[in-house]
């Protein structure tokens, strides 16, 4: 849907002084303006300390001070990723008013890197769902028909990137809730290897779970991105001490030795029919580009003990407090981790480490994984909202390919695999094994 210049081809001409921070960042404002009311992708809009900040950059850039290719470009955060002096609110009416006073880690890389920060985007309350319909701030619209959802919980990540009001989005994920919503709204969505990048300062779902990524419109983009937010936070005692590596460079390898594996059983079942057409078109066009596609066969974890109780320990306080301050059916998730007991949580986060053991296995004879992201096109809101039982169904049926990959801990990528008969996009994904610089299929 963005007819937007790519943060790759931007970077130079910045550095040259051909385009202004300023100027970029009055057009995505521009286009937040006009098209935000229809989307909702965006909670907060930061425009007076954007333009400070671009200005900021303009005048470092004019003095040979050029930090790298994210100086000058905005983008926007996912509404639970902690900002100094800016409120934080992960979509519910408890957090409403909550101003964090430190920048998240993630946060403080990317102001490090130069970049300029719209605002914050709307998402699925406390990010626990995949539709980004329930929110104290209302339901995200998808930018290629507004009538359908965005995905989630980074809904308003996706959809705002979709729609060119901003040129990268950092989400989060910890079942899909970066690469499906990028299948559903069109554009690219990483979930890093787990303890790549920092989670400190981002309101918690699942500490054992969650991963935090970025949404653009190209690969080249998301490499940029992932580079200046990737490296270690001795601060996060989930984040790995591993170098990161170079990012952009990679794109530029060769990919005819890699072997490719296709787990149908499980990820292949039950797809829609223009989802299936697509990703098999796909599947066409690697075969020619790689030494080998084989059929995989993959056991896949089904537990969520571990997200049930841990996501009840993050907010068991705050319901105890003050339950009518959650939307009834976020409560009703978080409750389904009340009553599991310590025996139970400790042996199922004991099998949660051995899944990421035995994820090591899966790449002895291939390289990467591809999968459809979603089984299915986004829903229309009016189908999820005239049965209210039907919500949380679709939701685990949108979130069912992504999901083992953060029980495995592993890197995984949703890019554009076409669009149904009726415009909406289709999503493919790639993983490879823990610490892989980026899959550049």
């Amino acid at each position: 849907m963005s007819n937007l210049e790519t943060i790759v081809e931007l970077a130079p001409r910045l550095r040259r002084k051909e385009v202004s921070p300023l100027e970029l960042t009055r057009a995505c404002l521009d286009r937040i303006e006009r098209l935000n009311p229809a989307l909702n992708a965006f909670i907060t809009v930061t425009a007076e300390s954007a333009l400070a900040e671009a200005k900021a950059a303009e005048i470092e850039i004019s003095r040979g001070e050029w930090r790298g290719p994210l100086h000058g470009i905005p983008i926007a955060l996912k509404d639970l990723i902690d900002t100094a002096g800016t409120r934080t609110t992960a979509a519910s009416e408890l957090y409403q008013n909550r101003v964090p006073s430190e920048d998240a880690e993630v946060v403080r890389r990317l102001r490090e890197a130069g970049a300029m920060i719209l605002g914050k985007n709307n998402l699925h309350e406390f990010a626990y769902g995949g539709s980004s319909l329930v929110s104290f701030f209302g339901d995200v619209h998808n930018p290629r028909n507004a009538a359908h959802i965005a995905g989630g919980s980074s809904g308003g990540s996706a959809a705002a990137v979709a729609a060119g009001l901003c040129y990268a989005a950092i989400g989060t994920d910890t079942a899909g809730s970066i690469r499906e919503p990028a299948a559903l709204c069109g554009c690219v969505g990483i979930k890093p290897t787990y303890g790549r990048v920092s989670t400190r300062g981002v309101i918690r779902l699942s500490w054992s779970l969650d991963h935090v990524g970025p949404f653009t419109a190209t690969v080249g983009d998301a490499a940029v991105v992932l580079q200046a937010i990737a490296g270690y936070d001795a601060r996060d005692i989930n984040s790995a001490d591993i170098p990161a590596a170079d990012y952009v460079s990679v794109l530029r390898e060769e990919t005819t030795t890699l072997r490719v594996g296709i787990p149908r059983a499980y990820f292949y079942d039950d797809l829609d029919d223009e989802v299936r057409a697509a990703v098999d078109e796909a599947l066409g066009v690697i075969k020619t580009l790689v030494a080998e596609t084989r059929e995989v066969q993959l056991d896949i974890p089904t537990d969520r003990v571990v997200q049930n109780a841990e996501s009840y320990a993050v907010h068991a306080e705050n319901i105890a407090r003050a339950p009518e301050l959650y939307q009834a059916e976020t409560l009703r998730r978080i409750r389904f981790g009340e009553n599991i007991s310590a025996t139970e949580y400790i042996q199922s986060r004991q099998e949660l480490d051995r899944e990421r053991r035995r994820a090591h296995d899966f790449f002895a004879e291939v390289d990467l994984l591809v999968t459809p992201t979603t089984p299915i096109p986004a829903p229309a809101i009016a189908d999820l909202r005239k049965d209210p039982d039907a919500l949380r169904p679709a939701e685990l049926v949108l979130l069912r390919n992504t999901r083992p990959f953060d029980v495995w801990g592993l890197p995984a990528i949703s890019v554009p695999c076409g669009f149904t008969k009726s415009g909406l996009p289709i999503g493919l994904q790639i993983a490879g094994p823990h610490w892989l610089s980026l899959i550049h299929i």
